[in-house]
């Protein structure tokens, strides 16, 4: 039920931002605006999209890998666990950009990745089917969500929220173990597996890569 009343909210705002530029503006991540008091964009900015093509991706995606989740917590801390990891991908992507006042991004992507990286460290023998016929590990499309990521961020060639899929992730990846804490030593190479993609996007933040 959470996951619908997420899709219905977010596809809501995303059209009304589609056909409404002033509230688009509004409600978008924009530094400038967040550091001058403007703080619901930390989360507005999470149910806007730039176009059908990513809002479809997103929700789709959510969907996909939401029942894992749900099934393990249940409704409620599958929901803390989205929100989390939104208010994560907005605080690590001000964080980064903190100095770039006229930086701008969208989407529920933060959110997603959270889920989809929670979903993977309580089922991590699930397959997915890329392009809908190759059969691959959820992990590597994981690791490889976040991997094309980094990408995004140098790029810098749309205003999708790239940095915020790392943020997301860090908040589903957390939330997850604390609340499973016995993954640590049950699951422990899993662990260590998905902490890679978030390890080498501070080193590369640290040696100014991106």
């Amino acid at each position: 039920m959470s996951t619908i009343f997420i899709i219905a909210v977010t596809v809501l705002f995303s059209y009304k931002g589609f056909n409404d530029l002033l509230f688009f503006r509004k409600y978008e991540f924009h530094v400038g605006s967040i550091r001058a008091g403007e703080q619901i964009r930390m989360i507005s900015s999470g149910f806007l999209h730039a176009d059908l093509g990513h809002l479809f991706f997103n929700m789709f995606t959510l969907y996909m890998f939401a029942p894992v989740v749900i099934n393990y917590f249940g409704e409620a801390s599958f929901f803390l666990i989205y929100m989390i990891s939104l208010v994560f991908g907005s605080l690590l992507t001000l964080l980064m950009h903190k100095n770039d006042y006229n930086y701008r991004a969208i989407g529920a992507s933060g959110a997603v990745t959270g889920i989809i990286y929670s979903a993977i460290l309580l089922q991590p023998d699930m397959m997915l089917g890329l392009f809908y016929v190759i059969p691959i590990p959820t992990y590597l499309f994981g690791i490889g969500y976040l991997l094309y990521s980094i990408y995004g961020m140098k790029a810098k060639n749309d205003n999708i929220g790239h940095t915020a899929h790392f943020g997301g992730a860090i908040g589903g990846y957390l939330i997850t173990i604390i609340k499973q804490p016995a993954m640590l030593t049950d699951n422990t190479f899993m662990v260590l597996l998905l902490a890679i993609p978030i390890v080498i996007l501070f080193i590369m933040s640290k040696l100014g890569k991106l």
